[in-house]
């Protein structure tokens, strides 16, 4: 075996101590983000940035950037669309490959026909300030012969994170002795030089720029001097618009070794009697295996559920037996649930989702759409 396959495997223990801080526990905007990796891993600077770029190299991390808490930023949804099954495979194509502003792009299933299981195209949306997100979907159902959509924005975070590989062996029911906070979305509003340094912060990291100082180009892209980078990232992490630096693992697709971060790609609903939504999501949020949760509005569609959450494994079962603990925890603490249900991810593509004002205007210009047109 190669040094490069030994070094890029997430079952080597130095990757796994360095993964189990880069995927999702450098929070905000760092000077020096892989610096901060080795000093909480234990593992030594130069190999870190060595492993890092194996694994980028590999396949096994897909990217390596600056997350932005996008919420923020711009209006974001997720969108489930319901899609006629001849048309199913070509609308994901369009939306992952067409469209800058959809993100995660996922089909899913039920396990029965149950409230909300025609809707099997599901879309993260991102849309830049001044612009309508209702005239965006409408838009895209035009180009994908969509028959119907259901925009459910955010109305509270509870939980924003990944961390795959610290997840897994997980048992089911473990949690966190605190609520979770519950992070209402606010648009911030920034200036031209606070663009220019979030759009090149947000791309993502070239192995070469991992191998150096991951900030010097980028200052440059900017037109800017490192210190001043530096200074206008971290007012931008005090306004909180800033996520977290990530390793972002290849989780669905099989890696280049044929192995699976993970398999099954669980999307939780649960109704619950109104004005309970934040109770209920600062409870599920503590689960620690719950990658996303947040209360969203499903409507009479989805069986009026309003608080959601992702939650992956490499057995199905083990996932239905997390969601089972959650559950009776709801219970125990005096929670009712109207409704219930899982939606199984199956082909699935994530890509940051655009949110720059500039770059909507070109994509509009691009489709022989006038911007004004698609303003809010």
């Amino acid at each position: 075996m190669s040094i490069l396959s030994v070094a890029s495997d997430i079952n080597d223990p130095i990757n796994g101590r360095i993964l189990a801080i880069s995927e999702d526990k450098v929070q905000g905007f760092v000077v020096d983000p892989i610096g901060e990796i080795s000093r909480r891993s234990g593992v030594e600077e130069a190999t870190v940035r060595q492993r890092i770029v194996a694994m980028l190299q590999a396949g096994t991390i897909r990217r390596v950037r600056q997350t932005l808490l996008a919420t923020n930023l711009a209006a974001g949804a997720l969108v489930a669309w319901q899609v006629p099954q001849e048309k199913l495979q070509s609308s994901f194509d369009y939306m992952f490959q067409q469209d800058p502003f959809s993100g995660h792009v996922v089909i899913r299933s039920t396990d029965g026909a149950v409230a909300g299981s025609k809707y099997r195209l599901w879309t993260t949306l991102k849309v830049p300030q001044g612009f309508s997100m209702e005239k965006h979907c409408r838009f895209l159902r035009d180009k994908t012969g969509a028959e119907g959509f259901r925009i459910m924005p955010a109305k509270r975070l509870f939980a924003l994170g990944v961390g795959h590989v610290r997840r897994r062996g997980l048992t089911p029911g473990s949690k966190s002795e605190e609520l979770a906070d519950a992070m209402e979305p606010e648009v911030v509003t920034l200036s031209d030089l606070e663009w220019k340094v979030l759009i090149a912060l947000k791309r993502e990291l070239s192995p070469a720029e991992i191998a150096g100082d991951v900030w010097s180009f980028r200052a440059a892209e900017a037109g800017v001097s490192l210190a001043a980078f530096c200074e206008v990232a971290k007012g931008l992490n005090e306004r909180g618009v800033i996520g977290r630096f990530s390793t972002f693992l290849e989780h669905v697709k099989p890696l280049a070794d044929g192995q699976r971060v993970t398999k099954f790609n669980a999307l939780f609903h649960w109704a619950v009697p109104p004005g309970r939504e934040i109770e209920t999501g600062r409870q599920v949020g503590r689960f620690h295996i719950m990658t996303h949760a947040y209360w969203r509005e499903g409507g009479p569609e989805f069986g009026n559920v309003n608080v959601m959450g992702v939650a992956h494994g490499t057995e199905k079962e083990t996932v239905l037996a997390h969601k089972r603990a959650i559950d009776e925890h709801l219970a125990q603490v005096g929670i009712p649930l109207g409704y219930t249900n899982v939606f199984w991810g199956g082909r699935s593509e994530i890509k940051p989702s655009e949110i720059s004002p500039m770059a909507y205007v070109e994509f509009c210009r691009g489709n022989g759409i006038e911007p004004d047109a698609m303003r809010a």
